[in-house]
């Protein structure tokens, strides 16, 4: 069938898009705020780094939790005068800080100029402001599906520069092969629970990042 498929269709129809984080940012601005809701598996941290690099934009991320509802007051208010982004993430774990980001949203002159951006990165939750939901660009982050897309999406993060930067790179691309398709395979095998392992594991995005670095 899907032999079929590919044949009438196309691979074009087929095969998901490479996530377009450029475009999502080109779609915002200052005063709109973009969600990242994620789903198991999923760091767009790596796509939000690497635009970064690009734009030669510099940016603070922080993790909200107890205690950072003041540093990311802060770090907004900054932000805006020095022209830099503000991460927030894992904003399910903070509920109560949603109000008070939504007030200073709302505080926000709108700057069609303006580099400033808010990145905010949740697991799905009933939390957020009506007001902050509808007024921001809203992307959705899944792990590709299948062992060829989680290895083609892994590799799409990896530059001809981190590649031929290694004083052996045969072996390096070899084994980085290797570290890739393992990652896929953690990432896919997790349908069956921890069915033959003892738990079920995570291989996330920026575990790949820094397993990589240490291959390197």
């Amino acid at each position: 069938m899907m032999v079929s498929m590919e044949k009438e269709l196309g691979e074009k129809y087929l095969s998901p898009p490479a996530f377009d984080m450029e475009a999502v940012f080109n779609d915002s601005t200052n005063k709109q705020p973009i969600i990242i809701v994620l789903s198991a598996g999923a760091d767009p941290m790596t796509d939000i780094r690497n635009l970064s690099t690009v734009k030669k934009i510099k940016y603070e991320s922080l993790s909200l939790g107890a205690g950072q509802s003041q540093k990311a007051c802060n770090a907004i208010r900054d932000a805006q005068k020095t022209q830099q982004w503000v991460i927030l993430q894992n904003c399910h774990l903070a509920p109560s800080f949603m109000p008070t980001l939504d007030g200073l949203i709302e505080e926000i002159v709108p700057d069609p100029t303006s580099a400033f951006r808010i990145w905010l990165t949740t697991m799905p939750s009933d939390q957020f402001p009506v007001t902050i939901v509808q007024n921001s660009v809203k992307v959705t982050v899944e792990p590709p599906k299948g062992l060829r897309n989680n290895i083609r999406g892994s590799f799409s993060q990896i530059t001809d520069e981190e590649l031929d930067n290694n004083n052996k790179p045969i072996a390096f691309r070899r084994l980085l092969w290797g570290l890739c398709f393992f990652n896929a395979l953690c990432l896919e095998r997790r349908k069956f629970g921890p069915l033959g392992w003892n738990i079920p594991y995570e291989f996330s995005a920026s575990d790949l990042r820094i397993s990589k670095d240490q291959l390197a």
